[in-house]
């Protein structure tokens, strides 16, 4: 027999173990590596997460708590709110939602035919702004659904377009064994990706052009950047690899991208990849657009492709409970009917049978009142449009937000401001005098005695000159003295709306500090303007003196070809002074003043501001404005010869004004200021003062905003309730709550309340509170109630009877009202909305594969989401070639779908109007829709509330995103002309009806406002609301169905 060692091994046995477990354990691990390099990974149990947590309750195959109803009924909407801040609220992908896209690394690479050789794949991505690859990754049809699908020859292509982002892909063939190094070269920034074998899922970045999208290169300048040049990789001729190129082009410079090569040898320089060396991944000319399983899907096209984790820009995405709340079972509407009194409901705005002219009815819709904050407004839109705020954009660009503001000033400081801004004169041409003007009387009161002083507020900084601000200028009045009589002038003339005893510097910078003899400094200063008054008798104005000179144009302030006859400054009082004749011609010159008493430096001596009367005067009224000393320099003269002539005032009746030689004293003065060359100009350096405080009261700029539908700006959100009322009305209803059911239900918090004013009749009021049942769950509460005014009664007998000619139900003749006479709540009359009402979206299709695919991809989402199965989807397809649109719907994962099909040309107004033929419910919601819409989880309840069978119409506004933009980083404007997206029962619809077929069939553009004007003369409500997170995808209409007729219409071309 043989020998076996029994003994040995039973003493080894545990050794024994431990080499069999490490060697299968050895085993397992190069099993499990293989699949893993195969993209075969096997799954997790069901009821094990990814870290291999174990989860209770019910899951799917990601270890994803599946959201069951039951739970949806006993979870908080806090707890929703929590969970969802982590996810992507706008994740809407054919894997489902949440769900990253199929990618391609576990399918083996199509079969290869040698007919393949001498060309590649080329993808076009087309309006699609910027210019860096991660924003054509950012694109809502990247990498499966570009807009063309074409081949090249070879790795250089410039289509000399703008705005299109680049996706080339196939084989490389090398001519040999060796280092290769590759360059790219480009404008804008690309990416050139190279896979070490023939698979897709190995493709590594090797070379780039910028990540920003501000680098570029020339053509063929392939040793620009460091990152151009790849470092040498180790080809064999007998092999193919996997490449992908990605090439972003914004609107600028000359488009182009290229790819060479070059043996790893010093000396050599790259060459373009020709065709002799490349091959396509497939042939994609027998397939149809919605055709995407062949299309690889490596690396290159997701990485970078979801945003980091980061604060959002918009308001809008940050999480609402409104987001949430139609999960929240809701109270029965019957158990809340014994809650309020019933009263007729019938609002003033309504138009029934008012004729309205054609595309008038957006005068009638008015906009409603909402709380708490939905964030609808675009605050990170307003660096660009600042149409929220009542200032123009010159004023805002000027002077900013500064009148809300009032400086704070320290103990002993005056109270005007001392620092001199930079001043901008507004002229109005209305203040500007005509010839025939100049006999009225503008400046000829006599000077009385000064009233007594009297402190004045601060001014505020410099504001638009209007009349307002002319009256509440700072004006101190001047110290009281006796003024020597003056001869009344008639002329033209800029008065001081500031009233001082003494010049006011006119000057950029601080002011200089006072004169010995002066009590205060000098303040800020306030040029007006005056306008003439009632005529005067002639008896009353006294001639004109002769030599009396006109005051020069200021430079560059009148409007007119050429300058007034006649512009002077009125002078302070003073005592008579000798007179002479100026050799400059027929203005008289006053004697020069002393050094001592000389006015300081930077201010105009002579310009002082008139008397208290004459600026008191009914005849005249003034308009402010700020001169700088600039302005009212004269051009070739120094300031301070301007100021001294500025001063003079010829009182003499003497009739010589040719131009007689002036004494000598004046002659030599200005010899002497002539010979020392012109003044220097008086602009100074504004000081800063970093401990310049200022007080501010709070300012709610939505206090003028009115509800009528403000068509001129886009950005503002909608109208915001005020708490006070908001809470007002909420606690009437739950004392009448508490009342009628025994505080069997307790209020958690106010999840929304909308208002719709009606000033003659009273305000209707949809609240959606959130209650916590007695011994129950959390509940959702969401009715329309009335707050009728006293004594307000509806206007016709038959104002709530419906369309078929039922009477209203019993209402009370008088509205209720409370002990104190205030209003009080009431239930109108068949105002209650249906939660299970159907809801069909129609959309008419052509040739729009792509976004077919994504609209029925995101209303498998909704579905899976929301969990609702009262929708359905009907398309109206016009004969589309580029996909088979009803093959796309079965697939498709929706409760219910039809698929209808026309022949001809593309008609929106046909197809929407065929859509709403085939629904067979006339109780029923048809929502007029559009293609390239992202909507929002709650849009189905949205629909429902704002849409009443005889009552409501509802039009959501969409915001429609601009070039580059996606609804995880949101920049446009809301659509607040367009009224495409329509939500109304289909009784309503034939009642007013329907779609204009016959004169809006060959365009497109108006249909919309037309069929509105219908609906409020049928007698309905337009509800008119920004829904959160409800986006229009930006899309150009190049090469769409109506685009190539050149379609359009007197209303514009517009689509919703």
């Amino acid at each position: 027999m043989p020998w076996f060692p029994v003994k040995k091994l039973r003493k080894q046995m545990k050794l024994l173990l431990l080499l069999v477990l490490l060697t299968c354990a050895a085993w397992l691990t190069y099993v499990h590596l293989s699949l893993v390099r195969q993209g075969r990974a096997p799954r997790q149990r069901l009821g094990y997460a990814r870290d291999g947590e174990k989860v209770t309750g019910v899951t799917d195959g990601r270890g994803v708590r599946a959201a069951l109803s039951t739970q949806r009924a006993e979870d908080s909407s806090e707890s929703r709110e929590q969970e969802l801040e982590g996810r992507d609220p706008h994740m809407l992908l054919p894997g489902g939602p949440g769900r990253p896209p199929p990618l391609n690394l576990t399918h083996q690479v199509p079969p290869w035919q040698e007919e393949y050789k001498g060309r590649v794949n080329l993808h076009v991505f087309e309006d699609w702004c910027g210019g860096a690859v991660g924003h054509l990754r950012r694109n809502l049809h990247f990498p499966l659904f570009p807009h063309t699908r074409t081949t090249v020859k070879k790795l250089a292509v410039s289509p000399k377009w703008k705005n299109y982002g680049l996706r080339m892909f196939g084989f490389i063939h090398p001519v040999k064994d060796g280092d290769v190094q590759f360059s790219v070269a480009s404008d804008d920034n690309s990416e050139f990706w190279l896979s070490p074998n023939e698979s897709p899922a190995g493709a590594q970045l090797v070379a780039f052009v910028g990540k920003t999208g501000s680098e570029w290169t020339a053509p063929g300048e392939f040793t620009k950047f460091s990152s151009q040049v790849s470092k040498p990789k180790r080809l064999m001729a007998s092999r193919r690899y996997y490449f992908e190129l990605l090439h972003k082009q914004d609107d600028r410079g000359s488009d182009h991208v290229e790819v060479g090569w070059r043996a790893f040898l010093p000396g050599l320089k790259f060459e373009v990849i020709g065709s002799a060396h490349v091959s396509l991944y497939t042939d994609e000319s027998a397939l149809k657009m919605d055709q995407v399983a062949h299309v690889p899907q490596s690396p290159a096209s997701h990485v970078g492709g979801r945003l980091p984790q980061e604060e959002p820009r918009a308001d809008m995405l940050r999480p609402d409970p409104r987001d949430t709340f139609f999960l929240t079972p809701r109270v029965q509407p019957s158990s809340l009917e014994n809650v309020l009194e019933p009263c007729a409901y019938a609002p003033t705005y309504v138009v029934k049978d008012f004729p309205i002219a054609r595309y008038q009815g957006l005068q009638f819709v008015y906009l409603s009142f909402v709380y708490p904050n939905d964030h609808t407004r675009l605050t990170h839109m307003e660096t660009e449009n600042k149409c929220f705020y009542r200032e123009s954009p010159l004023y805002l660009e000027r002077f900013g937000f500064y009148k809300y503001m009032k400086m704070d000033k320290e103990e002993g400081e005056e109270d005007e401001e001392q620092v001199q801004r930079r001043a901008f004169l507004f002229l109005n041409p209305d203040d500007f005098l005509d010839e025939e003007g100049e006999g009225e009387m503008l400046d000829g009161l006599e000077p009385t005695q000064a009233p007594p002083a009297q402190s004045s507020p601060p001014p505020g900084p410099p504001a638009a000159p209007t009349e307002a601000a002319a009256a509440a200028a700072p004006s101190p009045p001047a110290p009281p003295r006796q003024a020597p009589p003056q001869t009344p002038r008639r002329s033209r003339a800029l008065s001081w709306a500031a009233r001082a005893s003494r010049p006011r510097p006119l000057f950029l910078g601080r002011a200089p500090p006072p004169r010995p003899s002066a009590g205060r400094p000098p303040a800020k200063v306030y040029v007006t303007r005056v306008r003439p008054g009632p005529r005067v008798s002639p008896r009353a104005l006294a001639p004109l003196s002769p030599r009396s000179p006109p005051w020069p144009p200021f430079p560059g302030l009148f409007l007119r070809p050429r300058p007034p006859s006649r512009v002077q400054l009125r002078p302070p009082p003073r005592p008579p002074q000798a007179r002479g004749r100026s050799a400059r011609g027929s203005r008289a010159a006053a004697p020069r003043p002393q050094a001592g008493a000389q006015a300081t430096r930077g201010s105009a001596p002579g310009l002082a501001t008139p008397t208290a009367d004459s600026n008191s005067s009914s005849e005249i009224r003034a308009v402010t404005s700020f001169l700088s000393w600039s302005q009212v320099s004269r051009p070739g003269d120094g300031a301070a010869e301007d100021g001294a002539e500025a001063e003079e005032e010829d009182d003499d009746d003497d009739d010589d004004d040719d131009g007689a030689p002036a004494d000598a004293a004046d002659a030599a003065a200005d010899d002497s200021q002539a010979a020392a060359g012109p003044t220097r100009g008086r602009w100074r350096e504004d000081a800063i003062d970093w401990q310049r405080t200022f007080s501010v009261g709070a300012v709610d700029f939505e206090l003028l905003r009115s509800d009528w539908n403000d068509l001129r700006c886009n950005v503002s959100g909608n109208l915001q309730l005020p708490e006070a009322e908001a809470v007002d009305v909420v606690a009437q209803y739950m004392e009448r709550l508490h009342a009628r059911r025994g505080g069997r239900y307790a209020l958690l918090r106010i999840v929304n309340v909308e208002k719709r004013r009606d000033s003659a009749r009273g305000s209707r009021f949809l609240l959606e509170l959130e209650l916590q049942e007695r011994g129950g769950g959390r509940l959702r509460l969401s009715e329309y109630v009335f707050l009728r005014l006293p004594g307000a009664r509806v206007g016709d007998e038959d104002a709530d009877a419906d369309a078929d000619g039922r009477s209203p139900e019993p209402a009370p003749a008088a509205a209720p009202t409370r002990p104190d006479g205030r209003p009080e709540l009431c239930r109108p009359l068949r105002l209650a909305w249906r939660q299970d009402v159907t809801v069909h979206f129609i959309v008419p299709v052509k040739n729009q594969a792509r976004w077919v695919a994504q609209f029925l991809a995101d209303m498998a989402a909704l579905h899976a989401h929301t969990g609702d199965a009262h929708f359905s989807v009907i398309l109206v397809d016009f004969e589309s070639d580029d996909m088979d649109v009803e093959q796309a719907l079965r697939a498709a994962r929706l409760p219910r779908y039809q698929y209808l099909r026309r022949t001809g040309n593309f008609e929106r107004s046909a197809g929407l109007q065929a859509g709403v033929d085939a629904v067979q419910d006339p109780s029923s919601i048809v929502f007029l829709c559009d293609l390239h819409i992202h909507f929002p989880h709650n849009i189905l309840d949205a629909i429902r509330k704002h849409c009443v069978e005889g009552r409501l119409a509802f039009a959501p506004v969409v915001m429609r995103l601009a070039c580059g933009s996606s609804p995880r980083d949101p920049h446009g404007y809301w659509e607040v002309n367009g009224f495409g997206l329509f939500g109304i029962y289909k009784s309503d619809f034939d009642r007013v009806g329907g779609m204009n077929t016959d004169e809006f069939r060959e365009q497109w553009g108006g249909e919309d406002w037309e069929l509105l004007d219908r609906v409020l003369q049928a007698g309905l409500e337009v509800e008119r609301l920004r829904l959160r997170n409800f986006y229009h995808h930006y899309h150009s209409r190049r090469g769409m169905w109506g685009a190539q007729r050149g379609a359009r219409s007197g209303a514009g071309s517009r689509d919703p």
